[in-house]
């Protein structure tokens, strides 16, 4: 088999393909043909050395991937040769809070799904939609997983009626939009022009906002609400304090993630003015992954792929995601 690897820090040039012999399941787990994997934010930090958690050297990257199982170990009980599956990102993450304890992660600290084959743990799998293709399920792991726990992770959950904001066009923030439109509620789009605007529009955001012919968006949030501000808004650029003004007294901002560059410290003031709940939302849970994929089944929800690369490709890919120029996911087909 064929897999990709890198070392932290290495750059997009620093990939290359190895070749391995097949790899045998043990017991609980299960041999995985991979068909697809997508990229996310984190993996351009894996490649320029930036992200947050640890990296073993010569990684297999990318946290995504979607495949079908032709093998299984010893006391392996819930899956069999056939299935469709996804892979957990944090593999021991199964219900609850985060832990330390949990920090092990795909693509990361543990091998990612950029291979022919995988060998991965039975209870870090779970089926994937009927309706989905094995591209459209490999964007599934990292950015809708964190979406579904930005709107519903937090024990009250994004309700009927209410208004969120989302930021951009990247994964997250398009599977927020869907999945808020879902759940019944109001979605406010901010983005950086009219083409992208058009599209965010015709995915169902309620009301969309130019940041850069309007700079003041949460003036305009204020605004288009009746000077309440939005019930939530889920912030994957580490725009706090903007994000603070646009939310209501006592509503709820998900930390997603910060773009280099945007960062800057929380003033206290600003914080305690809102009275909302500040939450970091990472990934979450496999039992996260389970209802989200109920909620993408019931409503038949198909996630947004920009564009799609073959495996021997695979550098182009990551090249033309990091140019920024993407709209929705970028997918490596095996």
């Amino acid at each position: 088999m064929r897999s990709y690897h890198v070392d932290s820090g290495a750059g997009i040039d620093g990939l290359s393909i190895r070749e391995h012999e097949d790899p045998v399941p043990g017991a609980g787990q299960v041999l995985v043909a991979v068909r697809a994997v997508s990229l996310s934010y984190r993996e351009l930090m894996v490649l320029r050395g930036d992200y947050v958690l640890p990296v073993k050297p010569g990684v297999i990257p990318v946290s995504d991937g979607a495949g079908q199982i032709i093998a299984v170990g010893p006391g392996v009980s819930e899956t069999r040769v056939g299935d469709r599956v996804a892979a957990t990102l944090f593999p021991s993450w199964q219900d609850g809070p985060f832990g330390v304890q949990h920090l092990p992660q795909r693509g990361g600290s543990l091998d990612g799904m950029l291979t022919e084959l995988a060998v991965i743990d039975e209870d870090a799998l779970v089926p994937i939609p009927d309706h989905l293709s094995y591209q459209e399920a490999a964007t599934l792991p990292c950015a809708a997983v964190t979406a579904w726990n930005a709107l519903t992770g937090d024990g009250g959950g994004l309700r009927p009626g209410q208004t969120l904001v989302t930021q951009g066009s990247g994964g997250v923030s398009l599977f927020a939009l869907q999945f808020a439109k879902a759940l019944g509620a109001r979605v406010i789009a901010t983005t950086s022009g009219p083409e992208k605007a058009e599209r965010l529009a015709e995915l169902g955001a309620d009301e969309v906002i130019d940041y850069r012919s309007t700079p003041d968006w949460p003036g305009k949030v204020r605004e288009l609400t009746g000077g309440r501000g939005a019930d939530r808004v889920v912030d994957v650029a580490g725009l706090l304090a903007q994000s603070l003004t646009a939310v209501t007294t006592a509503g709820h901002v998900s930390c997603v993630g910060f773009v280099s560059g945007t960062a800057s410290p929380i003033d206290p003031r600003v914080l305690f003015a809102s009275g909302a709940t500040l939450r970091p939302v990472a990934v979450g849970s496999r039992a996260q992954f389970f209802a989200m994929n109920r909620a993408i089944e019931v409503n038949r929800l198909k996630p947004v792929i920009d564009r799609v690369f073959a495996f021997d490709d695979a550098p182009d890919a990551f090249h033309h995601y990091a140019s920024g120029r993407a709209f929705g996911k970028v997918v490596i087909k095996l």
